[in-house]
């Protein structure tokens, strides 16, 4: 087995949060090593624009899932490969809102975030501007900015501008969606042709997932990432602090090798199922019950967003399909109404699958195949689709667990996730979808069908004030591991109704300043 020199951190999982942390931390000087089970991929190279062969973005290990509502797993959840989902992510950039840090204080429902907004807030527009964020001159939701956004937004599509049309006739207030793809030039970076490709690895390099931006200044500073590199054990010394990272890497013949990276920090950045199954597989004779799990709170708490699309056949042709999916937005329904039989709330977006997602929805909702299925789908561009964004409370029920007897190619027990909806988040459910419906109606739609879904993986190693019942503190260290930090959706504490990936981001941004100060008062 190789052993290889401690350096400063090691970062295991270089996606959302992993990208920012390399970064961060090789610009400030640390010697920094970031681990990835996938490839580190070359969008000029290894993209095209072909769905199924685009499926190779996403994590396809073996997993089980189940519960009272099994979500799917396979599909766009999850990324493996240098940039994690941001590679294939559909590029919302949401800042959550005030309320979503004071959910136990405003609604008395889960709890509370041990950081507000304005923790987070320098963050926000550090990340924004880092991304070459492309968003509106103004929001008028609960989520508030001290100047624009860095690029202006991009143009309505055809599906934006029924989303905008509807939102018209019904007095609902709509923005141009603030969007992680360039509406210019930034650098050597070109803006967005507008191919529509975006989920599926942009070619041109006008997605500001994180494998373009953070990751490549992350190399130009010094930082080493180590593609096809499957993390399986993190080793502590026996004082019990984190000191090393066992990984298996696949070479370039395919030979798999065993190997050990030391480093003074470990930084685990493997998501919500990762991470949780990381943390399990670390058990050892100092924690029986696996890592950072005195609180028992490790792979518990999972929420995903209820992501249910209503499509609507307009009268003119729409081509969903052109231009960025996230094109157009209203976050009108976001905070608690009284006037609801439930609390928090949802927002709706302009979605634009592809031909062969867009079958699938027609085929598991409608029941269509075949002829019928064929017949259908040359009607494909007159469709517009809007997404919903409902958030999810959290459950200890829904989470992660090692399977006790199946395992994955390396030998390692595969992740069990169970989720099932709760109540208050079936009834924010079924009002969204209703929405949805109205605003199309509103736009002119001939017709409609909804298709359910989910999106977004967030929990399973929430952070907290109190370490009987949280994972990691407010600057993401673990309560019972020393030298331990966990850094990504995992550690989020409530779902809120946007998009995850600018909160992921922003919490690995101020992490890494807390890990730089640190450093210098030799507190690590």
């Amino acid at each position: 087995m190789r052993r290889h020199e401690e350096v400063d951190a090691v970062i295991v999982g270089v996606g959302a949060s992993g990208g920012v942390l390399v970064k961060k931390l090789a610009e400030a000087g640390w010697r920094v090593v970031g681990l990835d089970a996938g490839p580190h991929w070359n969008p000029h190279e290894d993209f095209v624009s072909d769905e199924r062969t685009m499926h190779k973005l996403y994590w396809r290990d073996r997993r089980v899932t189940g519960g009272d509502d099994p979500i799917e797993l396979a599909g766009n959840v999850t990324g493996r490969g240098v940039g994690g989902s941001t590679v294939h992510y559909s590029m919302y950039a949401l800042r959550m809102h005030r309320s979503d840090f004071e959910v136990r204080t405003r609604d008395g429902v889960a709890s509370d975030w041990p950081l507000s907004y304005e923790d987070l807030e320098p963050y926000y527009e550090e990340v924004e501007h880092e991304l070459g964020i492309a968003g509106p001159v103004d929001w008028p939701w609960d989520a508030p900015r001290r100047g624009a956004y860095p690029y202006r937004p991009h143009k309505l599509n055809g599906v934006g501008e029924v989303l905008a049309r509807g939102c018209d006739a019904l007095g609902i207030q709509w923005r141009p969606g603030a969007i992680a793809t360039l509406s210019a030039p930034k650098q050597e970076r070109p803006p967005c042709v507008y191919r529509g490709w975006c989920i599926y690895g942009c070619t041109t390099d006008a997605k500001s997932s994180t494998l373009v931006t953070y990751v490549r200044a992350a190399q130009k500073a010094g930082a080493e990432i180590r593609p096809n590199s499957m993390a399986f054990r993190v080793n502590t010394d026996p004082s019990g602090r984190a000191r090393s990272v066992s990984y298996y890497r696949t070479d370039e013949h395919g030979q798999v090798h065993e190997e050990e990276q030391a480093a003074r920090v470990v930084i685990v950045s493997g998501y919500s199922i990762e991470t949780p199954r990381l943390l399990l597989m670390s058990a050892s004779a100092q924690h029986p019950d696996g890592l950072a799990n005195a609180s028992g709170m490790v792979g518990k708490g999972l929420m995903v967003h209820s992501s249910d699309i209503v499509f609507g056949r307009m009268p003119e042709p729409v081509s969903m399909f052109k231009a960025p999916p996230p094109n157009t937005i209203t976050q009108d329904f976001y905070e608690t109404d009284p006037a609801n039989d439930f609390v928090r709330g949802y927002s709706v977006q302009t979605v634009g699958p592809l031909p062969i997602k867009f079958a699938q929805n027609v085929a598991s909702s409608l029941g269509l195949w075949g002829t019928d299925l064929r017949e259908f789908m040359y009607d494909y561009v007159h469709y517009a689709g809007l997404g919903l964004v409902g958030e999810t409370l959290p459950e200890d029920r829904n989470g992660v667990t090692l399977h006790p007897d199946e395992t994955d190619q390396y030998g390692l027990p595969i992740p069990a996730v169970s989720f099932g909806w709760g109540e208050n988040d079936s009834k924010l459910k079924t009002a969204g979808v209703a929405r949805q419906k109205q605003i199309l109606e509103a736009a002119g739609a001939q017709a409609t069908f909804a298709a359910s879904d989910t999106a977004h993986l967030m929990g399973g190693c929430r952070m907290g004030s109190d370490p009987s019942d949280s994972v990691v503190d407010r600057d993401c260290a673990a309560w019972d591991v020393s030298g331990l930090y966990i850094c990504d959706g995992s550690v989020f504490v409530t779902s809120s109704a946007s998009n995850p990936s600018l909160t992921i981001q922003a919490i690995a941004a101020r992490t890494a300043d807390r890990l730089v100060a640190a450093g210098r008062r030799h507190e690590l």
